[in-house]
C-alpha cells in the first residue's frame, strides 16, 4: 500500500486533488488498465495513440478504485481525483517521491541478455535478509518501472529494478526515476541493432546506468568488458564480475556452486545448473556485496515464466521452454546447455532473432552452424526469419510457419528420453508450440 496521505500522493505527482478528502488513506497501488483494478488501486489513465486512457476512468472507479490520477477533463469531482497535464510523467514522478519515501536500498539491473534471470536471483539472495520486492515478469520499462515501484509497501528494505531498453536515454529516463545506489550491467551484446546500428551504441546506451549514478554508487559489470571501460567512473565503485573479476564462479559440485568473492570462498547450494545462470550469480552476489548483504548459504529462484521453463511430457520428452527473447548471446548459451544437458537426442525449436538489423541473416547462419558444431540432432525453423538457422546447419531440419505447426511435429519428431529446446524472440510466439 502506497502508506501515505491522498493530499501527499497528489503533491508527489505534481497534481492537483480536485476532489476527495486530502487526509484520506492513499491507494493501494497504481494501475493503468481497468482489467487489472482491484478495490483501493489508483487508476492511472496513460493517453495512447489511439485511446486516452482516461475515458475509463469512470469504469475503474466502477471496478473499486480508490481513485484515478488522469488529466483535467477526466477527472471526476465526487472521488479521489488527481488531475495532471501528463499522466504519465505524474506515474513517474509520484514512483520517484514513493521510493524517497521508502528509503530502500535499490539496485538497477540491466544487459542484453539474462538480465530478468539475473533480477530473480538477486532478489531471491537479498530476500533472506532484507524485505525485497522486484518487477514482476517484465516490469521493466517507463511504465513498468514506476509501477513496480509504487506496488512496493513501507518498510520495504531493498528494491530490485529490471531496467529495459531499446534505444538512446530509455535507460536514463528509468535511473532519473529509481535512483539506483548500485546498476548492474550484465554484460553487452548484438540486441537491438536496427534501432542503435552498432554494438558500441548498445554498450553506451547500457552504460547510462553507470553515467547517471550519483557519486559513491557502485557499479557491478563484467570483467575486462572493453565495451563499458571508457564508461566507468573514478567516482563510482566499480566492483567486477566473471573470470579474473572480483566475484567468480569456480566451480559446480553436487549442487553447491562455488565463488570466489576478493579471495574469500563463498559457497551457495542452488537450484539451477545453467553456466550463464551460474554466471548470473556472480553479479548477483557483487550486487548484494554492494549494499553490505551476504549471500547465505541456499539459493532457491523462482524463474521468471517463459526463461529456461521445464517442462516434462507424459510422453518421456524434456522440453525447456525458453522463449521469452532471444540474441545470439543467450542463444548460444541455450545452445550449450543443451548439448551439455544427458539427453538421448537433442532437437531445437528456434524462432527468430529480432532487431539484428543488415546483419541479421548472418547472425542466423552463425546460430544455426554453433548448432551443428554442438551436435544438436534436430532443428526446427519457426517462421520465414528463422529460415537462415538451417543453412549454416547440416543435420535433419524441418522448416515449419508457425508455432502451432512446430507443437504438431513434435509428437512424430521426439522418443522418450529427448530434450527439446524452443527459443526465439517474443516476436516469433513460441510460447504457442506447447499450446
Amino acid at each position: 500500500m502506497i502508506d501515505a496521505r491522498a493530499g501527499w500522493v497528489a503533491e508527489a505527482a505534481g497534481g492537483r486533488l480536485v476532489a476527495g478528502d486530502p487526509e484520506a488513506s492513499g491507494p493501494r497501488r497504481a494501475v493503468i488498465d481497468t482489467r487489472a483494478i482491484r478495490p483501493g488501486d489508483l487508476f492511472v489513465g496513460l493517453p495512447g495513440s489511439r485511446v486516452d486512457g482516461g475515458s475509463f476512468a469512470a469504469q475503474a472507479l466502477e471496478e473499486g478504485a480508490w481513485g484515478t490520477l488522469t488529466t483535467p477533463e477526466h477527472a471526476n469531482a465526487e472521488v479521489n481525483a488527481i488531475a495532471v497535464d501528463d499522466p504519465l510523467a505524474a506515474l513517474q514522478r509520484l514512483a520517484r517521491e514513493w521510493r524517497r519515501e521508502l528509503d530502500a536500498k535499490v539496485i538497477g539491473v540491466t544487459g542484453s541478455t539474462g538480465k530478468t534471470s539475473t533480477k530473480d536471483i538477486l532478489a531471491s539472495l537479498l530476500r533472506g535478509q532484507l524485505k525485497t520486492h522486484a518487477n514482476r515478469e517484465n516490469l521493466n520499462t517507463e511504465i513498468g518501472l514506476p509501477l513496480t515501484i509504487l506496488e512496493a509497501e513501507r518498510g520495504t528494505e531493498a528494491l530490485v529494478l529490471e531496467m529495459a531498453m531499446r534505444g538512446t536515454g530509455q535507460i536514463a529516463e528509468l535511473v532519473a526515476i529509481a535512483e539506483p545506489d548500485v546498476g548492474v550491467i550484465v554484460n553487452v551484446g548484438p540486441v537491438h541493432l536496427e534501432l542503435l546500428g552498432s554494438i558500441e551504441a548498445v554498450a553506451a546506451a547500457k552504460a547510462e546506468l553507470i553515467r547517471d549514478l550519483r557519486a559513491g554508487a557502485a557499479a557491478v559489470v563484467p570483467a575486462a568488458e572493453p565495451l563499458l571501460e571508457p564508461h566507468l567512473r573514478d567516482d563510482v565503485e566499480t566492483i567486477t564480475f566473471g573470470p579474473g573479476g572480483d566475484v567468480s564462479f569456480e566451480r559446480l559440485e553436487d549442487g553447491v556452486a562455488r565463488y570466489s568473492v576478493r579471495g574469500e570462498e563463498v559457497e551457495l547450494r542452488v537450484s539451477y545448473s545453467e553456466p550463464h545462470n551460474l554466471l548470473n550469480t556472480a553479479a548477483a552476489i557483487a550486487a548484494a556485496r554492494a549494499i553490505g548483504v551476504d549471500p547465505g548459504t541456499t539459493l532457491n529462484v523462482p524463474f521468471s515464466s517463459l526463461r529456461g521453463e521445464v517442462v516434462e511430457l507424459d510422453s518421456g520428452v524434456t522440453v525447456v521452454n525458453d522463449c521469452y527473447n532471444a540474441n545470439p548471446m543467450s542463444m548460444r548459451a541455450a545452445l550449450e546447455h543443451l548439448a551439455a544437458t544427458p539427453a538421448e537426442r537433442r532437437l531445437a525449436i528456434l524462432g527468430t532473432m529480432a532487431e539484428l538489423g543488415p546483419e541479421a541473416e548472418r547472425y542466423h547462419r552463425e546460430i544455426g552452424a554453433l548448432a551443428d558444431d554442438l551436435g544438436i540432432d534436430v532443428l526446427i525453423t519457426v517462421g520465414e526469419p528463422a529460415l537462415p538457422f538451417a543453412t549454416g546447419f547440416g543435420g535433419e531440419t524441418h522448416a515449419v510457419a508457425t508455432p502451432e505447426e512446430a507443437g504438431a511435429m513434435l509428437p512424430e519428431l521426439t522418443q522418450p528420453g529427448d530434450r527439446v529446446l524452443i527459443k526465439g524472440s517474443r516476436s516469433a510466439g513460441l510460447e504457442r508450440v506447447l499450446g
